[in-house]
């Protein structure tokens, strides 16, 4: 019984997920921040720099699933809530953590459609990737766990103002990306710098990009899936809890 309630949820979820394709993936903040961001970002660091693209890759690669996969999540509940739709959400027969498995869904597949852009593109110019399956498996774990931050982001503070959420989002987006070893490689840092990488997600799922083209990596690959699984669940814990106790500040 628990199993057909169970899948009568996830049901429901992927009509809440086909709701937010056709209305968030076109918003302004969403391609800003998911689109046109990491490309211009991409474009800054490769201007200037006589660098193999090999090595550039994994970093386009990184800053693309972020971007993209944050870029949904934190603009869905704000702009439920504004137009009133969350209300009537949360008053059918569907549970609050379906709802924000049907956003997670969302955010995971417009990460997973840019994400490939990068791949084709470097397969395309000829760039030998050394682990395929890798590959696919880290974007698509990758993808899911930026999917969960980006319901994380969107938990606090309880507005319906999306502007605000996208403005705190970003404050807290742009440190990990410079923070988790995309313009710096983690083996030039000091131990301090380091240090800090270790708490972003993204640093983890860009070493594991760096292994699967490139053949090496900073920390070990079972050591980045397991931690990218570690970040994905407590983001997904700590989403819903926070969701569950702001989410009548909302209405």
């Amino acid at each position: 019984m628990r199993y057909s309630v169970s899948w009568d949820q996830f049901k429901r979820s992927l009509f809440i997920v086909e709701k937010n394709v056709r209305i968030y993936y076109s918003k302004g903040p969403v391609i800003i921040f998911g689109l046109l961001m990491p490309f211009f970002l991409f474009l800054s660091f490769y201007i200037g720099r006589n660098m193999p693209i090999e090595t550039l890759i994994p970093g386009l690669l990184g800053m693309t699933a972020f971007f993209t996969a944050t870029s949904t999540g934190p603009a869905i509940v704000p702009w439920e809530a504004r137009a009133k739709t969350l209300e009537r959400l949360i008053s059918s027969p569907i549970s609050l953590r379906t709802i924000f498995l049907g956003d997670v869904i969302s955010s995971f597949l417009f990460g997973i459609l840019v994400s490939v852009v990068p791949v084709i593109a470097s397969l395309l110019i000829g760039v030998k990737i050394v682990y395929p399956l890798i590959l696919i498996f880290g974007v698509v774990l990758g993808t899911f766990c930026f999917a969960s931050f980006s319901i994380l982001l969107s938990a606090y503070p309880p507005t319906d103002n999306p502007s605000t959420i996208m403005m705190l989002s970003s404050m807290i987006k742009f440190p990990l990306v410079f923070i988790s070893g995309i313009f710096i490689p983690l083996e030039e840092l000091p131990v301090w710098g380091k240090t800090v990488s270790s708490i972003s997600p993204l640093t983890y799922f860009t070493d594991l990009a760096k292994y699967s083209i490139q053949g090496n990596s900073y920390y070990p690959i079972e050591l980045n899936i397991l931690v990218l699984i570690g970040f994905t669940i407590a983001f997904l814990v700590l989403a819903i809890k926070i969701h569950e106790h702001t989410i009548q500040k909302r209405l």
